[in-house]
Formats: structure tokens, sequence, C-alpha cells
């Protein structure tokens, strides 16, 4: 069971058309994107409070807030959550997370 953090289309429409295009031409930096946003674990809404999770990507994301109102790294917020997939856990977010260079 994985954990994915998936932007939403409005989070892809705040990424500007240069970056994405550099972005589809450099599959290595497209896999490194791509796998900082999946865990390799399910994440309970009770973990994101003040969380840290390795991504495939091999960094950390982390995550905060309370009751409804949660972001990864102080940034995208977590517009829905905690959906259930057959083998994952989905959370919605209004960012395209970037790994650490």
């Amino acid at each position: 069971h994985i954990t994915v953090f998936a932007p939403t289309n409005a989070a892809f429409d705040k990424v500007s058309k240069v970056q994405l295009a550099d972005l589809l031409k450099d599959k290595a930096q497209l896999k490194k994107v791509l796998t900082y946003h999946v865990v390799d674990k399910a994440i309970t809404p009770s973990e994101l409070p003040n969380g840290s999770f390795k991504t495939l990507e091999g960094s950390t994301l982390k995550t905060s807030g309370s009751g409804e109102s949660f972001k990864v790294n102080d940034t995208a917020k977590i517009v829905c959550g905690d959906i259930k997939t057959a083998n994952a856990t989905v959370y919605l977010v209004d960012e395209v997370l970037m790994p650490p260079s």
C-alpha cells in the first residue's frame, strides 16, 4: 500500500509551460518529480499534523496542520484527502511538489 500526494489540474496550471516542457524532455528529472509525490506506506489523517515521510524519490516530505487544514512542505495545501483506492491512499494537493535539488 502506498500514499500518493496527487497534484490537482489547477496545480499543474501553476507550472509554467517552459518548466513543463523542460521536465518532459528530462526523463530522469521527471521520474524524480513523480516519485517525490509517492510514499511507500499508507498515511492516515492522524499522521498528518506533524508528519515526516520518506518518498520513493529518496527525499523527505513534511506534513503539518490540524483539523481539516493540512499542508505539505509548508506550501501545498491538501485540498481533499484520505481517498482509498485498491492499492493506495490519495491526498490531492494544490501544487506540484518539487524534490529538493
